[in-house]
């Protein structure tokens, strides 16, 4: 199984996508406390349309929580690399960390010791960042599909 973490995630509508994403891909979705929204907001909800009974989710009251939650590497998505998410060879078990949504991840959640690595998704030059739940897919889909797709029909 692979994990994505949101790392204090501000958008309830992201996190819906996310529930969709851990319910389409089979992977477990780490929530890092505090949220910004309650886990039955109605955008959430929306978002996740009738795939939250199907998702794999939990909310971690903190970083180290969340960390002892994964048994494989973290990789941590920030425009802040030199390597690509595509550069990356992932294993069963690793986690995609992500940051929230209007600063992305902090410097001392990079830094953290179970973090193997920084990547970035490429993007054209001038613009600020992709939408979490897009740069979510994106990662989590390439980690998938190394690992084969498992279970993926």
């Amino acid at each position: 199984m692979l994990h994505v973490i949101f790392y204090e995630p501000r958008i309830a509508g992201n996190t819906g996508n996310a529930i969709r994403l851990s319910a389409c891909t089979g992977s477990m979705l780490h929530l890092v406390e505090p949220l910004c929204f309650e886990m039955d907001d109605a955008k959430l909800r929306r978002a996740g349309l009738d795939y939250h009974d199907l998702a794999h989710v939990q909310v971690h009251p903190d970083y180290e929580s969340t960390l002892a939650a994964v048994p494989g590497r973290i990789w941590a998505f920030t425009g802040h690399a030199s390597k690509f998410h595509t550069q990356i060879e992932y294993a069963d078990g690793d986690g995609l960390l992500f940051g929230p949504e209007p600063t992305g991840l902090p410097e001392e959640a990079m830094a953290h010791p179970r973090v193997a690595e920084r990547v970035r998704i490429p993007m054209l030059p001038g613009v600020r960042s992709l939408n979490l739940a897009n740069s979510a897919s994106i990662g989590l889909y390439e980690a998938w599909r190394q690992l084969g797709f498992p279970e993926g029909v």
